[in-house]
């Protein structure tokens, strides 16, 4: 069945030294977009995590923020960088002696320069903060999933109901075309009796011809079943596809769109352009759902 493109999915996991809660958003894109929002120490899982949400979400703007609370107070290491302070040093006695300054060089004053003291993520092997992550990572993504199936069932069913009404406006068009023919002609020998009066004849080969040639101006029989014919597809898709469908089922509404301005051109019939306004008009909400669809 098909899927949506919007839905949320959260999850929160604890492993006794962090808290993690990631939460996942994701709304129409015509591509697969994942962006990740984390703390910048635990960057290097990025890839990781879109890899998780990408073997699940195959469409969309996805949007992923993942928020770590440390529950413990050894999540962070102070790494203290010896030539830098010396360096610093050095020339701090340098400016001293250079423009006599007084000699106020202090720990505190060395300490507090640029890099002198660092403060470092206790992140050290990776692999395996990668590993804790996966879990609610792919936790809320199926829960994500989810609700896309959720709504996808929903979309699925206003679309087939909305091509039932379109194969039954098709029907009602292919009722009605053979009946423009004969009322062109009736209105044609009419118009050539009112024009001519009741005394002179009608040629009939050449009202026949004439007719015939409306026929075939007119013939939108070619339109009526590739009409059919892609609703038909478009319901097939929608119904029984496992798999993304969005942007198929985006090109049978535009070859959708195509026959009906067709048919609404050559029909020539104040009944059937009525009823092509109908059909654009479901296409129309059609089209706007699928919109939706991964």
């Amino acid at each position: 069945m098909i899927k949506s493109m919007t839905g949320f999915g959260r999850s929160e996991y604890c492993d006794g030294k962090r808290n993690i809660i990631v939460e996942i958003k994701s709304v129409n894109h015509r591509y697969n977009d994942i962006s990740v929002r984390m703390p910048k120490k635990y960057s290097f899982a990025e890839e990781k995590i879109k890899h998780f949400a990408k073997d699940v979400i195959k469409r969309g703007k996805i949007d992923i923020s993942i928020n770590v609370e440390n529950i413990t107070e050894n999540d962070s290491n102070v790494q203290l960088n010896t030539m830098i302070a010396g360096q610093y040093y050095e020339n701090l006695k340098i400016l001293v002696k250079e423009f006599d300054l007084k000699d106020d060089i202090s720990l505190s004053l060395v300490a507090s320069l640029p890099d002198v003291m660092k403060l470092k993520p206790d992140v050290d092997d990776e692999d395996a903060i990668i590993k804790m992550m996966q879990k609610p990572v792919l936790e809320a993504v199926a829960k994500l999933d989810q609700m896309r199936s959720d709504e996808g069932s929903k979309l699925a069913e206003d679309i087939i109901l909305r091509g039932d009404i379109i194969l039954d406006y098709v029907k009602k068009i292919h009722e009605r075309a053979p009946h423009v023919v004969s009322e062109y002609r009736e209105r044609l020998h009419e118009r050539i009796k009112d024009l001519l009066g009741e005394n002179i004849g009608i040629d009939e080969e050449r009202l026949a011809m004439e007719t015939a040639v409306f026929a075939d101006k007119c013939s939108i029989t070619e339109e009526l079943v590739r009409l059919e014919s892609h609703m038909i597809q478009l319901k097939s898709s929608v119904e029984k596809n496992h798999e993304p469908s969005g942007r198929k089922l985006d090109f049978l509404v535009q070859e959708l769109n195509r026959e009906v301005n067709t048919i609404g051109s050559k029909a020539n019939d104040l009944e059937i352009t009525k009823m092509v306004v109908d059909l654009k008009s479901e296409i129309e909400k059609i089209r706007e759902q699928i919109q939706n669809i991964e």
